[in-house]
Order: C-alpha cells, then sequence, then structure tokens
C-alpha cells in the first residue's frame, strides 16, 4: 500500500503499494519495529483476510456495477463513494472513535496537487474497469511500478537491485503479451489503464514531496491515516462534480432506470463502504505484521482476484492470455521479494 536512499522526505509507505484508495499507513509503519508480527498469530491471519477480502471486493464490486448493471456514469460512480466515505469518516469523527484533523485552508492549498492527481487516478481506474476484465487490469497495473521505480531513480537517486529491474521488466513483457492475446481487448479501456498507470506513480512520487509539509500544516504535527481519507474525499468532491458535468452523465442519470432499483443503491453504497474498508484493514494488517508482509500478500492477493474476476464475469480468454496474466502476478511477487531484499 525498508530503508531508502534519495533527496527529500522519506516515504511512508513500502514500493508496492497499491494506493487507488488513496491510503498511506504512515503512522502503523512507525510503530512497526521489522516485519515480525508484534501481535499474536491468529488476529494477523484475522487482519490479513479482512484486507484481501475487502481489497479484492472493491474491485470486483466497482466491475459489477459498470458491466453487470452496464452503468455509463463512472465520475458519478465515484462521487457517491466520495460522499459516504466523507459521510462515514466524518460521523466517527464526531462520536470519538477516531481522530482527524481540522482541514484548514494551508492544508487544502498544500494537498491540492496531490488531491488533483488522486481524483484523475480514480476517475481513470473507473473508466478503465468498464472495458477490461479484472485480470488483466490487475496485470496492467503493474506497468505503474515500473514508472514509479524510474521516477525514483530520476528524482530521488533511488538506486535499485538488478533483481528489481529483472523483475519490472517481467511486468513489462507480461502487460505486453497479455494485450497481445486478450479476446476482448479493448483500445481505449488500455488507453484508460496506461494513463491511471501514470497517474498511480504520479501520485506516489509528488506525495513523498508532499507529505513532511503537510505534516507541518497541521496541529499535531502528523497527517494521520484517516486524516488524509478525509482530505482526500472532501477536496474529491467539487472535482467530481465539475467532471460529472463536463462528461454530461447529468442526462444520463436523470433518464437511467436504474437510479429508481433499491438494489442498485444497495449496491453502490456497498461500494462506498468497501472503499473505507479497506483503509482500516490495510492499517490492521500492516499493524499486526510489517511493512514487508503487507506488501507481498498485495502482491499474492491479485492472483485470486483475477481468477475470481474471470470466473464471475465469464471472460472469455485463451491459454495464451491466462500464461500471460499468470507470469504477470508472479512477476509482481517476485518483484515484492526483490524489494524486501534489496
Amino acid at each position: 500500500m525498508g530503508s531508502r536512499s534519495f533527496h527529500g522526505p522519506k516515504p511512508c509507505y513500502s514500493d508496492d503499494d497499491d494506493l487507488e484508495d488513496g491510503l498511506l499507513p504512515c503512522k502503523q509503519q512507525k510503530i512497526v519495529h521489522g516485519n515480525k508480527s508484534i501481535m499474536i498469530p491468529n488476529r494477523a491471519l484475522l487482519s490479513g483476510f479482512a484486507y484481501c477480502m475487502s481489497s479484492c471486493s472493491m474491485i470486483l464490486i466497482n466491475k459489477y456495477v459498470l458491466s453487470g448493471y452496464d452503468f455509463s456514469a463512472g465520475i458519478s460512480l465515484m462521487l457517491y463513494q466520495n460522499i459516504v466515505s466523507v459521510m462515514l469518516v466524518s460521523s466517527l469523527s464526531k462520536l470519538g472513535i477516531i481522530s482527524t484533523e481540522p482541514l484548514t485552508w494551508r492544508l487544502i492549498r498544500i494537498w491540492l496537487p496531490v488531491n488533483i492527481i488522486f481524483v484523475g487516478m480514480l476517475a481513470t481506474s473507473i473508466f478503465s474497469l468498464k472495458y477490461i476484465n479484472v485480470a488483466m487490469v490487475t496485470v496492467l497495473k503493474n506497468i505503474a511500478n515500473v514508472m514509479t521505480a524510474i521516477g525514483e531513480t530520476y528524482l530521488f537517486e533511488k538506486h535499485h537491485g538488478i533483481k528489481v529491474w529483472a523483475a519490472l521488466l517481467l511486468m513489462i513483457v507480461s502487460a505486453i503479451s497479455g494485450g497481445a492475446t486478450d479476446l476482448s481487448f479493448h483500445a481505449v479501456g488500455y488507453s484508460w489503464q496506461i494513463i491511471n498507470c501514470f497517474l498511480t506513480a504520479s501520485y506516489s512520487l509528488t506525495l513523498r514531496r508532499v507529505m513532511d509539509v503537510a505534516n507541518e500544516a497541521t496541529k499535531s504535527g502528523t497527517l494521520n491515516e484517516f486524516s488524509m481519507v478525509l482530505l482526500n474525499n472532501v477536496l474529491s468532491l467539487p472535482f467530481g462534480i465539475i467532471l460529472t458535468l463536463a462528461f454530461n452523465e447529468v442526462d444520463y442519470l436523470l433518464k437511467t432506470p436504474l437510479l429508481r432499483m433499491p438494489t442498485f443503491w444497495l449496491v453502490i453504497t456497498l461500494s462506498g463502504f468497501l472503499g473505507l474498508a479497506i483503509s482500516f484493514t490495510s492499517m490492521w494488517f500492516l499493524h499486526q505484521t510489517g511493512a514487508t508482509t503487507y506488501s507481498l500478500v498485495g502482491s499474492l492477493n491479485k492472483i485470486p482476484l483475477s481468477i475470481a474476476g474471470i470466473l464471475l464475469f465469464k471472460v472469455p480468454t485463451s491459454m495464451e492470455n491466462m500464461l500471460s496474466i499468470l507470469f504477470g502476478l508472479l512477476a509482481g511477487v517476485f518483484f515484492a521479494k526483490a524489494k524486501m531484499k534489496g
């Protein structure tokens, strides 16, 4: 969601984190020392299972809304999920269950560039899921790791080991071969996913420069995870509204019969809850284990997710495409293990 050598603020997450939910478990990473579990094993297992379930469920339910219901207002779906997250975090904060930083204008000005990238990252992810099957999305997401590694090398002067670069090369090969053998190849969907990878890498690289400055703008001196979730989602609301109008989704929303279906509202509300569930479970899992275990499980998690995506949505595929997908997923695991040792 190891030690580093680059100029600028120290990152608060591992290289293989999936930043789709905008969560960075900084505080917990400061608490955990090493990679050994600091809690009893069954709690680590339970937290890992909860994290995997919420992460997989979020992607699958988004795919179900966009493809199963044939919902053509992806920005509106993102906007509704942001609203649900803001309401949940705000309610928990007012009840005293969690603590969040006041959203001052100084903090908003500092965080705004990161949030613009965050909104683009969420929007392009939604657009790509509309056209690409879940398995290929998980493989193509590996390209973000390649872009991030290149960005670290040039921006932060970080040097990666030969095994890391070998894993990144395998990711590129798997993405190309996967696209070439994809029976349901869709150029528009692949274009959105490539843009999403670029924004995901930009988000992680930009965040490293902004984090320390943002911490200085808080009263407590630390921008915790819930504050980041609240900040990202609150600032996303006006951008979501603007994009909804720009993509002319209002007319579609007024005409579609889906909004008159209680079951549809139940499903999209559940997707909003799952978005926040990823935040909770990822922090819980990291606290129970460590950053490297968290990173490795995140990579392993893509394997059952890809299989589930193919089976649940009855994706037409071939043996060549299946081998390309498996090759890409294993390259992701190899990358995570190389980062642990690097």
